[in-house]
């Protein structure tokens, strides 16, 4: 049995909250939050333990992980915070809001023994592996280019100020449009690429704010970039490109193209997402074929888009266990605990220490559209 101590009650906090039911190896020793009236809320829904103060949380001897889900500008300083009093960290995106930051957080841990794991853990999904394992069994050949996509949909149009989570927190619109789609979005794509083509050598990315009338409440704010772009050279040879947006039509899908066929990911936030597999030398599924005569004989693209290629099946049933709603099928709890089961066996998770890193720093430098740009970080 691993103790955490969730310290933010926010928003995401819910979908934590909804999938750590997933792992009764993990304890949920207490949660501290700034606002009294969010943190008795949270607590008073879920049935947990509120901290008196967050010295008390960091303090609790008994308590091995902190799980940081404060907002990105305070991440670096509670990351400190904690790995001082001794604990493991988990954080959510990014380790800290420069690069500068995010290295003294990772040098601290490897300074005192401690392990510094980074969000989001859609990197260890059930579709992650059944890619992972499509890939190595060469159904498309050597993987050659990438398509990653993370467009949420124009969310600034929608009914966004109403939106709340299972225990009545408000989604932190306006806080999101100030710090940009990247930071908040772009490790659902960098942590599947990272995962299945290893680190990237170099690199140029572009961002720039495209809506900058957002509606109420937003005039008077400074906001950050909407859209990025960023591709990625990959030590391993692929080449990438990443898009994020919060304008474009929702898609978070991820296309591979092998030297010997196609590999889609219909949608990185769903743990099971169905994945096609299309190879250059087979036909392609009917349905697939009839649809593109029928375009042919009329001269006109079909409204309905289908994904190439015929779906996988998984090698095994899904696990027993809750997910989020839609959209967000992600098991953010999955992280945690593959991040307690390593630390128990003395050893180093995969999204931990250097990885973790080299992900913030991939992502800071898309959300801030640097131009070209070489990673410093290695692993």
């Amino acid at each position: 049995m691993t103790k955490i101590a969730l310290v933010g009650a926010g928003f995401v906090a819910d979908y934590y909250m909804t999938t750590l039911a997933n792992y009764p190896e993990l304890e949920i020793a207490g949660v501290w939050d700034i606002d009294a009236g969010r943190l008795a809320q949270f607590c008073g829904f879920h049935g947990t333990q509120a901290y008196g103060s967050l010295a008390d949380c960091l303090g609790d001897q008994g308590t091995t992980i902190i799980v940081n889900l404060t907002p990105p500008e305070t991440h670096f300083s509670l990351n400190l915070a904690a790995l001082k009093a001794g604990k493991h960290v988990y954080c959510e995106k990014p380790l800290g809001m420069s690069f500068e930051e995010a290295s003294e957080v990772i040098a601290l841990a490897e300074k005192e023994g401690l392990t510094v794991c980074g969000a989001p853990a859609n990197g260890l999904s059930d579709a992650r592996q059944l890619t992972a394992s499509l890939i190595a069994a060469g159904r498309i050949g050597a993987p050659r280019l990438a398509y990653a996509e993370m467009e949420d949909g124009p969310v600034f149009k929608d009914n966004w100020m109403e939106w709340r989570s299972r225990s009545g927190a408000k989604w932190p619109g306006l806080h999101e449009f100030e710090l940009g789609c990247t930071l908040e979005h772009a490790g659902y794509g960098l942590s599947w690429l990272v995962a299945l083509f290893g680190a990237v050598e170099k690199g140029q990315a572009f961002s720039a704010l495209t809506f900058p009338d957002k509606g109420p409440g937003t005039s008077d704010l400074v906001m950050g970039a909407d859209f990025s772009v960023g591709c990625l050279s990959f030590h391993s040879g692929v080449t990438a490109r990443l898009t994020c947006g919060l304008a474009a039509p929702r898609d978070r899908s991820l296309t591979i193209v092998g030297e010997e066929g196609t590999l889609v990911v219909r949608d990185l936030w769903d743990d099971r997402s169905p994945v096609h597999v299309s190879r250059f030398d087979e036909k392609r599924p009917l349905l697939q074929r009839l649809a593109g005569r029928f375009e042919r004989s009329r001269g006109q693209v079909l409204p309905l888009r289908l994904t190439h290629g015929r779906a996988e099946a998984y090698p095994a049933p899904a696990r027993s266990g809750k997910l989020a709603a839609y959209p967000s099928q992600i098991d953010f709890g999955r992280g945690i605990a593959v991040m307690a089961e390593a630390i128990a066996k003395g050893e180093t998770p995969f999204f931990s220490g250097q990885r973790a890193l080299h992900l913030t720093e991939l992502a800071l430098a898309l959300n801030s559209g640097v131009g070209e740009f070489a990673p410093r970080s290695r692993f």
